[in-house]
């Protein structure tokens, strides 16, 4: 769900005491929670309820803050996806494979073509014609592979008709190259336009806000596109992170549950072209629909907020995405203007961008509790108008009769 912007200043700092932890590292010790003691996620040392802030989950910066270990044929299977592979790792460690892989094809064919000479025998002082001209040893033979590979061709070293193996060799090292030359440039090109630094334009308010919207509560967070090229088909999603222990008594520490921001009605597609704010309205399906201000201070969870898009250069997906902690959520706050308009042109003010104002108005219950108080109100306001309308009816009855009886004293 989308929203306008209010105008305003200040911040408003909320608590962290009572917060609860949760973290993924190996303990010596482990500390076992009582509702959870048979779970083997427990027994595995992850810690719960320790009194200091959990681990996040996603970093602001889009990074997830998860390691893997103790996974079996690792290797393998990463070499089994060598494209993938080769894409996703860095670029200092492409161009060493880059570069070492035809260092060894070099090599390699040099020492076939060394071997061949030597085998026919053409570094031998008689009269007769060699396998390959002009090779006098092993450096010979590598300057022979690199012009044959690269196709160089500068003429002075060329193989003759007297090898077999020799041309057949010439054959198969050009077919390689070709091979290993377009491995390279896919992967190259490949690494070159995926649009992961197209999100380090994409931004995030470093806060989210709660506050009261058409009179119910929503929480809310800003989205901008720093570029003037746009985010085709752009659509947010978000989902609340946290510990939870089943009736059963099975410990999930990281349970996903989806906060719907207008999914139904569409209202998750945006047109990013100026600064827009998210709003997620607090309702029944809500998983916050029983957290108040005094709740949020104590709550141990987080939320990641999620952009997704084609860029508009290449038409390839990209995805940005953060986090808010319970800490990171202003109750009673909203986000200041950016857009102004001046002339015949709208300007945007991104000093603003993660700026907030406080809004005192803003009731401090949960969503719940103002969902009963706004229905009794409601129930009492009838009955209200209910009984001014019997009363009304009363009075106007009163009068016809009234005028009615002094019509009669008239004519008698």
């Amino acid at each position: 769900m989308l929203g306008e912007e209010g105008g305003g200043g200040g911040e408003c700092p909320v608590g962290d005491e009572g917060r609860g932890a949760l973290s993924l590292r190996l303990t010596k010790e482990p500390v076992i929670h009582n509702s959870c003691r048979a779970s083997p996620s427990c027994r595995l040392g992850l810690d719960v309820g320790t009194g200091s802030l959990r681990s996040r989950f996603v970093k602001k910066n889009g990074q997830c803050n998860v390691v893997f270990d103790n996974m079996e044929d690792k290797s393998r299977r990463y070499l089994a996806d060598i494209f993938t592979t080769c894409v996703d790792i860095r670029w200092r460690y492409l161009l060493l494979i880059f570069t070492a892989t035809f260092l060894l094809s070099w090599l390699l064919f040099g020492f076939i073509f060394w071997g061949v000479a030597l085998a026919h025998g053409d570094f031998e002082l008689h009269e007769w014609r060699p396998c390959i001209l002009h090779i006098q040893g092993f450096i010979g033979a590598f300057l022979f592979s690199i012009e044959t590979q690269t196709t160089i061709g500068y003429g002075f070293r060329c193989v003759t008709e007297e090898c077999p193996v020799a041309v057949v060799t010439v054959v198969v090292q050009s077919i390689v190259g070709c091979i290993i030359d377009s491995f390279m440039i896919g992967t190259i090109m490949a690494k070159m336009v995926r649009p992961k630094k197209r999100a380090q334009t994409l931004l995030f308010s470093h806060n989210a806000v709660i506050a009261l919207r058409d009179g119910k509560l929503c929480l809310m967070w800003r989205l901008g596109n720093m570029r003037k090229s746009h985010i085709v088909e752009a659509h947010v999603r978000a989902q609340l992170i946290k510990p939870h222990v089943t009736a059963e008594g099975e410990y999930l520490p990281l349970e996903q549950t989806d906060i719907d921001v207008g999914y139904d009605d569409g209202l998750d597609r945006l047109f990013l072209v100026s600064p827009l704010v998210v709003v997620h309205e607090i309702n029944k399906s809500s998983p916050l629909y029983s957290l108040s201000r005094t709740d949020l201070q104590k709550e141990n969870f987080e939320i990641v907020v999620i952009l997704e898009g084609m860029v508009e250069a290449t038409a390839m997906t990209t995805q940005a995405r953060s986090s808010y902690l319970a800490k990171e959520i202003l109750w009673g706050h909203r986000f200041e203007p950016v857009v102004f308009e001046q002339g015949d042109r709208y300007h945007v003010d991104y000093s603003r961008f993660h700026k907030t104002y406080e809004v005192p108005s803003t009731p401090h219950c949960s969503a719940r509790d103002l969902s009963q108080i706004t229905g009794r109100g409601g129930q009492a306001s009838s009955s209200i108008k209910h009984v001014q309308k019997k009363k009304k009816h009363f009075i106007l009855t009163f009068i016809n009769r009234y005028e009615h009886f002094a019509t009669m004293c008239c004519f008698v």
